[in-house]
């Protein structure tokens, strides 16, 4: 997408989301929980960093099942995390400092508590139980099909009570709703509409692609790629059971609701290859407004893998699709676990400097690595369930780490996950006031985006890529023009600036204390750098 340089983007454009998974933020009242509260008091740290939206993982009420994505009640908050007052507060304090809101919505699924589960399962004949999915046994008594569930077994579980199985795509505790149903259709939009109304800026939409489901309820296929060491879940292709061509319906009305309310945004969280993935734009750009784009989590870190990935997906974006990049969140691996820490550095000068929206996971700015779980504290049921597949979330959902104090400033108790064993030597008090770490490079990168137009609104070019290397220009349209040459790997390499007539000036770079060079026509780059090129006119 092109705007004129004169166009002031929109804030889910030109700015960057955090996410903040609110359990493991910040405990305000000392239970060692995160709590609403816990992250009011840290929203200093949030301005000063640079970014502009926060999106919150899932804060309803909930029997936490799978912390928080198994509801109970959609316009309510869990006490863990405070009351709707506590809410009001922070997102007025949010808006006041000139941030945005994002909530997290769960559309797919509820809890088994939810009243309007309750009265489904109750008997055959209750005016909801077409509200969810509920099938008869075949001849033998077995399943309806053979569809599985993302935490581990099969994806239908028997009611005694009633003689029949519902389906449910990931915990037995999270039954899936009947989205075919008109009236499920209107019951979420009423609950999108609760919280527009109440001013919150957008929605992160859980599993959007799983909301309809094949209407034959035919079996998935095998899938001829599955390894041992995958989830279960993975040994069928869930070509029925998820991103069936009615779903677009189903986004484009819920995005028709947001379009009513001014400069709203609905984030789709999708895993999809690229060419299924953007067909969530929708029709004339009438879908979600960002389909969540995880490419950089789910490819090896491999430069010319990426570089291809990265221009693929720059073509295949529909006229005015606006893309997007994420680098970790809370259902996968850190990128400092996945990478390493100094190539970490380099990921985050591709996720601030490609064109669209980055999203940034809470502590990647200060390197947070994973954390070895014991097996007796395990909590995610994605670990407890497939035990040797050491598929567990939780350690990549610990606690922040603010200081150097015990439980490290995170709570005044033990929290309810295990912090990093080196909580102590990577947090946000040491490295606020280091030019040389992770947050102040995080910092930097994000100051740049902000006084820059280039990396906001302007166009994407690629230049050169090899086995090791990635390069492309930013440009804001008649105006400044940048490089950026990014070694994706620990050995040195040379790019061949002065064979592509490119001359200017080093002003930034993941190395400490390489800033201030001119580009060499052999420019070389150490292992684990990556540079920010302003290019002369």
């Amino acid at each position: 997408m092109k705007e004129a340089p004169t166009q002031t983007p929109l804030w889910w454009k030109s700015g960057v989301i955090y996410q903040l998974y609110p359990r493991s933020f910040q405990d305000a009242n000392g239970d060692g929980v995160g709590d609403l509260r816990g992250i009011q008091q840290r929203l200093d740290y949030l301005q000063w960093l640079g970014v502009k939206a926060v999106w919150i993982s899932p804060i309803y009420p909930s029997p936490m099942a799978d912390f928080g994505y198994d509801i109970s009640d959609y316009t309510d908050i869990h006490p863990l995390f405070g009351t709707l007052a506590d809410f009001d507060a922070l997102l007025a304090d949010i808006h006041a400092r000139g941030l945005k809101l994002i909530l997290d919505l769960v559309p797919n699924h509820t809890s088994d508590k939810h009243p309007w589960f309750l009265e489904s399962r109750s008997s055959k004949d209750n005016p909801k139980r077409n509200w969810y999915l509920w099938r008869d046994a075949k001849e033998d008594g077995s399943v309806p099909n053979n569809w599985l569930a993302a935490f581990g077994g099969p994806a239908w579980e028997w009611d005694e009570v009633t003689q029949q199985y519902y389906y449910h795509a990931f915990l037995k505790e999270q039954p899936d709703l009947n989205w075919r149903n008109p009236e499920v259709q209107e019951a979420m939009l009423k609950v999108m509409q609760f919280w527009l109304d109440r001013g919150v800026d957008g929605f992160r939409v859980d599993v959007m692609w799983h909301m309809i489901k094949d209407g034959q309820w035919r079996d998935n296929p095998p899938n001829p790629d599955y390894k041992p060491h995958m989830g279960t879940y993975d040994q069928l292709l869930p070509v029925y059971s998820t991103d069936q061509p009615e779903v677009h319906d189903l986004v484009r009305r819920m995005r028709a609701l947001l379009d009513r309310y001014t400069e709203r945004v609905m984030i789709g969280e999708i895993y999809l290859p690229i060419h299924k993935l953007v067909t969530y734009y929708g029709v004339d750009n009438t879908g979600a407004h960002l389909p969540f784009n995880f490419q950089l989590i789910t490819l090896p870190w491999n430069a010319a893998t990426i570089a291809a990935a990265i221009n693929e997906y720059e073509g295949a974006l529909p006229l005015e699709g606006w893309p997007n990049w994420v680098l970790s969140n809370h259902d996968q691996p850190r990128i400092a676990s996945r990478i390493g820490s100094d190539q970490a550095r380099v990921a985050a000068m591709l996720l601030l400097t490609l064109r669209g929206t980055p999203t940034l996971y809470y502590g990647d700015e200060i390197g947070m690595r994973d954390v070895p779980i014991p097996w007796n504290q395990i909590q995610d049921p994605q670990g407890l369930n497939m035990p040797d597949k050491n598929l567990s979330r939780d350690p990549a959902r610990t606690p922040m780490q603010w200081d150097a104090m015990v439980h490290a400033g995170f709570s005044a108790v033990r929290p309810w996950l295990p912090l990093e064993r080196h909580a102590g030597q990577r947090n946000v008090a040491l490295q606020r006031n280091d030019p040389g770490s992770m947050l102040s490079l995080y910092r930097r990168l994000l100051q740049l985006r902000h006084a820059e137009r280039a990396f906001t609104i302007g166009n994407y070019t690629p230049v050169y890529g090899d086995h090791q290397l990635i390069s492309y220009i930013r440009e804001e349209i008649g105006g400044k023009r940048f490089l950026i040459v990014l070694n994706l790997t620990h050995r040195t390499a040379l790019f061949r600036a002065g064979e592509r007539g490119l001359k200017g000036t080093v002003v930034l770079s993941t190395v400490v204390g390489a800033d201030d060079r001119d580009l060499e026509a052999l420019m070389p780059l150490e292992g684990d750098e990556g540079i920010v090129v302003k290019l002369d006119s």
